[in-house]
């Protein structure tokens, strides 16, 4: 049996998440695995890189799966005929093969998010930002930003319930930029928790909108408690948009 990765990206709004759930065929991972199944005539079960939540959209995405043939790899007949069964909003774009120990989630060493805000109405982008009624202050929230560089325990902003083993994360950059009528959000981390960008995301606003201070920004992650931090905010805004393998892989060398 040879492994493969898959990169994709899609568009969550249709979905209830990536991962496979009971009573449901709407998420990523149920519509790859039929696809994929179809075409290869044999049972195939994809890993995914991490559970994105129900409205969730990735740019960026990978999963591995492992079947008899060995003629996949950079086989763009296998990745036409797969995108043609594949929902509009899913997308293959490359699949290349791994060694057989190769995982797409626990060998990931760093994932990208963005979350955009919408300034005014759009009429094409509902549904992939959220739209807000203010302007915050940009600078004061990437004061914020540069705050939480200081940290390495994020329990804060993790969502009450997450069997998560570990509440430590290492951050690597989070910043905020305004494009026009959009305000995007950038962060990036060797791991993230359950629901941690979004609940970044609305703590960061309450800094931007003068709810919340610098200093007091400092006690909420200190303390760890969840209910201490801001609201999060919607899943349509939030975008995976790279994830980072060791070098052997190769996982950036083509560009589609």
């Amino acid at each position: 049996m040879a492994r493969y990765f898959i990169r994709l990206a899609y568009k969550g709004t249709a979905y209830q998440g990536w991962q496979v759930q009971p009573h449901t065929t709407l998420t990523v991972q149920h519509q790859l695995n039929e696809k994929l199944s179809m075409l290869l005539r044999e049972p195939v079960d994809v890993t995914g890189c991490g559970r994105t939540d129900s409205g969730v959209h990735a740019r960026d995405y990978y999963a591995h799966f492992e079947c008899s043939s060995e003629t996949l790899a950079g086989n763009a007949d296998f990745i036409y005929h797969l995108n043609c069964v594949l929902p509009k909003d899913i997308a293959a774009k490359r699949i290349f093969e791994v060694p057989e120990n190769a995982h797409a989630r626990f060998d990931a060493v760093a994932r990208t998010y963005e979350y955009h805000l919408l300034l005014s109405k759009d009429a094409f982008n509902d549904h992939q930002a959220w739209e807000i009624k203010d302007i915050p202050d940009v600078t004061a929230m990437n004061t914020a930003a540069d705050a939480l560089m200081n940290y390495d325990d994020f329990a804060a902003f993790c969502k009450i319930g997450s069997d998560q083993k570990t509440t430590k994360c290492k951050l690597t950059e989070a910043w905020w930029m305004r494009h026009g009528n959009y305000i995007v959000f950038t962060i990036t981390a060797d791991r993230f928790l359950r629901n941690m960008v979004r609940a970044v995301v609305g703590t960061l606003l309450d800094v931007g909108r003068g709810k919340t201070s610098i200093a007091e920004l400092h006690e909420i992650v200190k303390s760890g408690n969840r209910s201490e931090a801001g609201q999060s905010v919607p899943a349509h805004g939030l975008y995976l948009t790279r994830i980072v393998y060791p070098e052997h892989y190769k996982v950036n060398t083509e560009e589609e």
